[in-house]
């Protein structure tokens, strides 16, 4: 198997891609077009705030507004953690964007705040059956959000270290990855790096090994959890993964691989660019999870706004960008972020690339929707808080694996229930 440093992404450039999207995109009547069009401003909360997103975005909206000549796209940028709060007031006095995009853990306060509605339209979108099920966020079965592009948790791993060890190819079992760790470890180096932090970020982290070991929110139980935290002290007692890990978010673990010093990163496609500063060979596999474990899929969440006044104009805009092929593209090249649609992540762009490839084909085959859709939506902050203490919690060795399962059981129990 081959290892190659990533080259940067070749794709479309954004302005390639929106042009793109202006020629494809419909001239209907919904709100602009014609030369006796009444003007029309459609409004899009986000809290997207890089050179490279704002850039994006612009670049949408003059691709947009090039099909309706009479349409102004006012882009408002709402701080992440205002948004929610902002939106939910907007409603109570039934005004709001046209379109928002917002995060997925604010999608069931929206839905009960009346901010958002649901998605009916989604279903004869030409598109829809691009999206995979983990891109789709539903409050009781009902579509509340799609997710145009996401973020995912992959395998680092150093590929020059792996050739001096004599390992042939990145694990696809947790037994491999152990037999690869002892080899990093004895060599001199760590064998993981990964987020121990208590709190929402951990239990992003954890979700794929508490599931691999047949964990699941709708029917919860202490024993897999117990094996995940007799794995992760395992881990701690061989040297494989440092204690320190209960201190770090998912900037400091890359960092540490991003220099050398550790054989696997567990870590996001967003350390693309820190990956490119690194002075080795390195690649991306799926974690080595069994087929019961599953990818939590984050990033963002895109809809049509309750109180919009061009319903049918913001369905068009989310349809020609968020959703569609050159606009999910275009996203990519300036967000970084992995496109959801199926055909968009089989581009060249995309498929050329040996980094984003393996992220997107996990992405199609173990992406989950993130919040779990088995946990009752009032609950989910406080369930991914809970589960992320506790797998901070094993790593810190603060309780054998049976007695933090049962502690976790006696306080997650109450909370999955409606």
């Amino acid at each position: 198997m081959k290892h190659t440093r990533l080259r940067p992404a070749v794709g479309l450039s954004v302005g390639i891609a929106v042009a793109a999207l202006a020629l494809s995109g419909c001239a209907g009547d919904s709100g602009g077009g014609g030369s006796d069009a009444e003007a029309v401003t459609l409004t899009v909360w986000h809290y997207y705030n890089t050179d490279g997103q704002v850039a994006t975005l612009t670049e949408m909206a003059a691709a947009f507004t090039a099909a309706h000549p009479d349409v102004t796209v006012d882009y408002q940028y709402i701080p992440v953690e205002q948004m929610t709060t902002k939106a939910v007031t907007a409603a109570g006095a039934k005004t709001g964007p046209d379109v928002i995009v917002f995060g997925a853990s604010g999608t069931y306060d929206l839905s009960q705040s009346g901010a958002i509605e649901p998605m009916d339209w989604f279903d004869d979108f030409d598109g829809a059956d691009q999206f995979p099920d983990g891109a789709m966020q539903r409050i009781d079965g009902t579509l509340y959000g799609v997710q145009g592009f996401v973020n995912l948790l992959g395998l680092w791993y150093n590929s020059d270290l792996m050739a001096e060890l004599g390992i042939a190819a990145p694990p696809t079992t947790i037994a491999e990855l152990e037999d690869d760790m002892a080899k990093a470890v004895a060599a001199g180096k760590q064998g993981i790096t990964l987020t121990g932090k208590p709190g929402l970020e951990s239990q992003w982290q954890g979700f794929p090994w508490f599931t691999s070991y047949g964990f699941d929110y709708a029917d919860a139980q202490a024993e897999p959890m117990a094996e995940t935290y007799g794995m992760l002290q395992d881990w701690v007692s061989a040297g494989y993964l440092s204690k320190e890990a209960t201190t770090w978010d998912q900037t400091i673990p890359f960092q540490q691989f991003a220099s050398g010093a550790s054989l696997f990163a567990v870590n996001g496609n967003w350390q693309v660019a820190a990956a490119q500063e690194a002075a080795f060979e390195y690649g991306v596999a799926p974690l080595p999870i069994t087929d019961e474990g599953g990818m939590l899929l984050g990033g963002e969440v895109q809809n049509i706004g309750a109180f919009s006044k061009h319903k049918d104009l913001a369905q068009e805009y989310l349809e020609s960008t968020f959703f569609s092929t050159d606009g999910e593209l275009a996203l990519l090249k300036g967000f970084g972020a992995i496109p959801t649609r199926s055909d968009a992540a089989s581009a060249s762009e995309i498929g050329d690339d040996p980094i984003l490839s393996v992220f997107a084909d996990i992405v199609q085959n173990q992406g989950r929707p993130s919040p779990s859709p088995a946990v009752p939506s009032a609950n989910v902050n406080a369930v991914e808080g809970l589960m992320g203490d506790y797998w901070s919690k094993a790593i810190a060795g603060e309780g054998s694996p049976d007695d933090l399962a049962d502690q976790l059981m006696t306080q997650l129990t109450p909370l999955l229930k409606d």
